[in-house]
């Protein structure tokens, strides 16, 4: 009973937002604005790209409201924008570190690396695993990043998951299989 009220009273924001009414896509926003942006953070590992990605994702949402259905979960049909948004991120920031590889390029965090001087071992050990964890999944495929951040991340069951990415839960469970098996080699491969 619970589960049906709000999925009308989504449907009524869609529709409301479909007819002009900016408030009731804001109500949409903000129901949603917090996973949009675990779900971009997992993908691409930084909070400030994340919330980027997750409003440039609600914007692009806004514009086309026209084409959302409102018999649908609206988060369904959102996620697809930002899924997209955030593969072409990672593929554009991929090219872009290759780019400044090939250029022999180096930036220092100069801050980070002062801070971390001044910081006990163990905090420094747990940063170093961080991002060690950070690079292990970055270096997985999208589609098993993809799966592994909803399963973990965002706490997705495999059915929701299967829905949210268009494949059959089958797929969903065997790219998961992969995602841990790859992930667990690549920190192995890091570690000291």
């Amino acid at each position: 009973m619970g589960q049906q009220k709000t999925v009308s009273s989504e449907r009524d924001l869609i529709l409301r937002a479909q007819a002009g009414e900016n408030a009731a896509f804001g109500e949409l926003v903000q129901r949603y604005m917090r996973r949009a942006y675990f779900a971009a953070l997992g993908f691409v590992g930084s909070p400030e790209d994340a919330m980027d990605l997750s409003q440039d994702a609600f914007a692009r949402a806004y514009r086309a409201r026209a084409r959302i259905n409102p018999d649908m979960n609206f988060y369904t049909w959102f996620y697809q924008i930002l899924r997209r948004l955030c593969f072409n991120f990672i593929r554009d920031r991929k090219l872009h570190r290759a780019k400044l590889r090939d250029e022999k390029s180096w930036i220092v965090d100069d801050a980070a690396y002062r801070a971390s001087e001044r910081n006990p071992q163990r905090n420094v050990e747990r940063k170093q695993t961080r991002e060690r964890v950070r690079k292990a999944i970055e270096s997985l495929p999208d589609r098993e990043r993809e799966v592994l951040v909803l399963k973990e991340f965002e706490g997705l069951k495999y059915r929701e998951i299967a829905e949210l990415v268009g494949i059959p839960i089958g797929t969903v469970m065997s790219r998961l299989y992969s995602a841990r098996r790859n992930l667990a080699a690549a920190i192995e491969e890091m570690e000291p």
